[in-house]
């Protein structure tokens, strides 16, 4: 699986339990392992529409595991440059071993790369390894 680029993270969260990493004009956006708490395996990626800009909100992508699907959302708006093909060839439960590091979802190009209105550091995010924003 291709990594994403390594160096320093701008890590931050969203209250729905995505990620995104800023790395100057564009970013990877992923999903938290929170968010994927009941997961025995992922049986199904399927994204939607990956292309073009999509709107904060927006559904990128669903994963779904025998009845359960939950939505991957764009964390800020955007547009979609690629997706993690890996994911869709390769082992897509890599996302439930390594959410948060090198299984990323999407590459994007957000509108305001510098803008981290509604976003939560990770430091804030995580607390004692649960997540305080769980629902």
């Amino acid at each position: 699986m291709k990594n994403k680029e390594s160096g320093t993270k701008d890590l931050y969260f969203t209250k729905d339990h995505e990620w995104i990493d800023f790395q100057g004009s564009v970013a990877y956006v992923g999903i938290s392992y929170f968010k994927l708490i009941g997961f025995k395996e992922i049986q199904e990626l399927i994204f939607i529409d990956p292309t073009g800009f999509k709107n904060k909100g927006e559904s990128i992508a669903a994963i779904k595991y025998n009845d359960y699907q939950i939505e991957v959302t764009m964390p800020v708006d955007g547009k979609l440059i690629k997706v993690n093909t890996d994911l869709l060839n390769g082992d897509r439960n890599l996302l439930l071993n390594h959410a948060e590091s090198i299984s990323w979802v999407a590459l994007i190009a957000p509108s305001q790369p510098f803008d981290r209105n509604d976003l939560i550091l990770a430091k804030q995010y995580q607390m004692n390894g649960k997540s305080k924003y769980a629902k």
